[in-house]
């Protein structure tokens, strides 16, 4: 005998098959509309973070520092960072911004002897430093021995990385000069030779993506009058 087909308090027939929910319908209809009750609260906590935002007033701030043996002085935002002050407000282009997260190395400068990477430090927080880029280092006509010895040796390819390299081979020399050690160095004590390992390590901060670290090495060595 062939089965009855359900009826509902209506006295209708019921399909099974039409009354049959899927898993997945369910989920897709609860996500909708968990989305379209949120949508309305985060595009008020988008107007409200835009709004606190704009409201915030800029503080500017003089700063004067000695760039390349001139002093000068510029107002900032005191938002800006070193990098950004020279390259963008002093057109010292020559500094360059590779990751903007002090992990490459590309805009090293040296700041009263010590080399520091100019995207990590405000431009505010070096009121009255003396401060070197690469192009306060030499000239085309009259270059720095370390920019000629990158020439001699090749250091470099893409040269994005190049003026980091330099001006931090450079201070990184006076380190070793003054005897400050590394991570890798073994005693203490005794007086810092800048050997090959020396020179990897003080120089790790300096990322090539193009791969020159050899000749980079070289050009260190020789105007460190070579490598132990």
């Amino acid at each position: 005998m062939d089965k009855e087909s359900p009826l509902d308090p209506r006295g209708l027939d019921i399909n099974p098959l039409e009354t049959r929910v899927s898993r997945r319908k369910v989920l897709i209809a609860g996500t909708v509309t968990a989305a379209s009750g949120a949508l309305p609260a985060m595009a008020t906590l988008a107007n409200e973070a835009t709004a606190r935002a704009e409201a915030r007033p800029v503080v500017m701030s003089k700063v004067t520092f000695e760039v390349n043996g001139q002093s000068r002085s510029l107002e900032l935002d005191t938002r800006t960072t070193l990098l950004d002050a020279l390259r963008e407000h002093l057109r010292l282009t020559g500094t360059k911004k590779g990751c903007d997260h002090g992990q490459c190395g590309a805009c090293t400068v040296i700041v009263d002897g010590r080399r520091i990477n100019s995207c990590l430090t405000l431009a505010v927080m070096n009121e009255g430093a003396k401060i070197t880029t690469i192009e306060g280092l030499g000239t085309p006509q009259n270059l720095h021995p370390m920019q000629a010895a990158f020439v001699k040796h090749d250091g470099y390819q893409c040269g994005y990385c190049t003026p980091g390299q330099i001006c931090s081979a450079v201070a990184m020399l006076d380190e070793v000069k003054a005897g400050i050690p590394s991570h890798v160095t073994g005693d203490l004590t005794a007086r810092t030779r800048l050997s090959v390992d020396e020179a990897r390590e003080r120089m790790s901060g300096n990322i090539c993506r193009c791969g020159a670290y050899s000749n980079i090495m070289d050009a260190i060595g020789d105007v460190a009058g070579g490598l132990a």
